[in-house]
């Protein structure tokens, strides 16, 4: 795609204009409820990670402004980038909860088993929505 002369805003299609809705409400609903219901959010971090308070708080703040970011224009690349490798960065949490779906009783092992290859497609959306090349 030809990037747009200087002073101009890209264009984006429908398509991307929902997108970007979907992973910016995916990841500002998420970081909110960081902080909402840490407790929780906790219960889900590996036991041989460290500081899990602080880990959900910080995660939880890079959700709330790589959402915001992703919806300026100017930010939307690099706050693209950065959810894509946060998404990364808490795999280890949703591994540990489909391994140990009998701490987590209330969501169903399917749920926890369709999340692994959800989590890939989360990060396709977020690349897809947010950068004007695709590596893919």
């Amino acid at each position: 795609m030809k990037r747009p002369p200087s002073g101009q805003r890209e264009r984006l299609g429908l398509g991307k204009m929902l997108a970007l809705g979907f992973v910016f409400l995916w990841f500002f609903i998420g970081g909110i409820a960081h902080f909402t219901a840490t407790g929780v959010e906790m219960k889900i971090i590996p036991p041989w990670m460290p500081e899990h308070r602080l880990m959900v708080q910080i995660s939880g703040a890079f959700e709330l402004i790589g959402a915001l970011g992703i919806l300026v224009p100017r930010t939307r690349r690099v706050a693209g980038m950065g959810l894509a490798l946060l998404t990364l960065a808490v795999t280890p949490a949703n591994v540990y909860m489909w391994q140990r779906a009998e701490l987590f009783p209330m969501i169903p092992y399917w749920i926890l088993t369709l999340r692994l290859p959800l989590q890939a497609a989360l990060i396709i959306c977020i690349w897809w929505a947010s950068q004007r090349r695709i590596l893919i």
